[in-house]
């Protein structure tokens, strides 16, 4: 895409990271804005017309899954995507400095630190690092929640945790819960399939249609 048809609302951006996936699944990507001159242009300002906060699963390379060039995306992750004071501040930078009308909070099946998370609820040993720790800590009350709910596989625990992801997000940030509530922005959580390729939409704070 082009400078002149960037989207500028949360239904364009929403349309515009549904599209790309789509030409990533049939294997007909654009590979747009990637070019040589682009990196000069870049090099002034930045323009993103979303930020992705997703896992660090080395599977999930947001810009190749979205078919989106440099400048697309402004791209926060970590293990799990827990929510921290780092990844606010982050968020809210994409949303007050640089314009972003989407945020897109990405799941994906079979994800590490949710099945660490899992194994340490069973009672069995956590790999070595007191901050792996502090992520199955951050995850271990959706794990929780989902088993006192009769939810027990992997799939469902990460779409609640997808859920709990946005749910803090909006209550810690009155920024991002401010920019929702003026329509100037809308939040989606969703969940990656390896194996597909595909995006399945979880849910949406505010109006993507």
């Amino acid at each position: 895409m082009t400078n002149s048809n960037r989207p500028e609302t949360p239904t364009q951006a929403w349309q515009a990271m549904l599209e790309g996936n789509k030409r990533f699944v049939t294997d007909k990507p654009a590979h747009l804005r990637q070019d040589f001159g682009l990196r000069t242009q870049l090099a002034k300002e930045q323009k993103p017309f979303a930020a992705l906060f997703g896992c660090a699963d080395s599977r999930l390379s947001a810009e190749i899954i979205f078919d989106v060039g440099l400048g697309d995306l402004f791209v926060v992750r970590n293990a799990g995507q827990v929510i921290a004071e780092t990844i606010l501040g982050s968020l809210e930078y994409a949303v007050e400095v640089l314009g972003v009308p989407l945020i897109l909070v990405l799941g994906h099946d079979e994800c590490g630190a949710i099945r660490t998370t899992m194994n340490s609820a069973e009672g069995h040993d956590l790999p070595a690092g007191e901050f792996i720790q502090n992520l199955v800590d951050r995850i271990s009350p959706t794990v929780l929640a989902a088993k006192a709910n009769g939810l027990h596989e992997i799939d469902e625990i990460t779409d609640l945790h997808v859920r709990d992801t946005i749910n803090e997000l909006i209550a810690r940030s009155s920024l991002i819960a401010q920019r929702i509530e003026s329509g100037k922005l809308a939040v989606v959580g969703a969940n990656y399939k390896l194996t597909l390729g595909e995006i399945q939409e979880i849910v949406t704070i505010g109006n993507t249609k």
